[in-house]
């Protein structure tokens, strides 16, 4: 397995706005060739405007046994019972000239890649201005979002910036032009090793 220089993780609180961020970041001239994403296999069904193969890779429940009984996944976790996967080929031929990788994933899943790569992996932590905003902002993004699946959410979110503070980096999503600046400052200092100008 081919692995990058570096391996970006990010993760946040569902509704943190991590994913928006992201596209922020590969909008980019300069990281939009040097950076590759992994795409994570889910059982989860499909949210409108979401692409099989460029957001997730959509899978049923026997089709991720299969995964991961055969060790095809980096690492996997169940979250509000759907299963979600990191497969074990961090990138695919076309993108492994790139140097560097970026994976969106939940708490554990980011301590799993830090334990395996501690030298060329950053953990970035999308925190959201308020856990107050992030119901509104769920319920934005999936209007099929009933009460207690948001409960459940904002139950794992207060965990999930209780564990922020073992990551390498925190960026509070106030304002979303400044919070894409500031991811794009951190893999860019880290992929080219110089400063940049905030």
């Amino acid at each position: 397995m081919s692995i990058p220089k570096t391996i970006f993780v990010i993760s946040g609180p569902s509704g943190s706005g991590k994913t928006t961020l992201l596209k922020g970041v590969l909008a980019d001239r300069l990281l939009r060739n040097k950076l590759a994403r992994s795409v994570s296999y889910t059982t989860r069904p499909k949210r409108s405007g979401e692409k099989n193969g460029r957001d997730y890779r959509f899978i049923n429940k026997n089709e991720f046994k299969e995964k991961r009984k055969a060790k095809k996944l980096l690492e996997w976790t169940e979250y509000l019972g759907y299963y979600y996967g990191t497969p074990k080929e961090l990138r695919s031929d076309k993108s492994s000239a790139r140097p560097g990788l970026v994976l969106c994933l939940d708490i554990k899943g980011a301590r799993r890649v830090k334990k395996l790569y501690p030298e060329n992996s950053v953990s970035i932590f999308v925190m959201p201005l308020s856990l107050k905003l992030l119901p509104q902002r769920m319920q934005k993004r999936c209007s099929k979002t009933g009460a207690k699946e948001i409960e459940q959410r904002l139950a794992l979110a207060e965990e999930e910036v209780r564990a922020s503070m073992h990551y390498d980096y925190r960026i509070v999503n106030k304002d979303l032009g400044k919070a894409i600046v500031a991811l794009r400052n951190i893999i860019k200092r880290k992929l080219f090793a110089q400063n940049v100008k905030k």
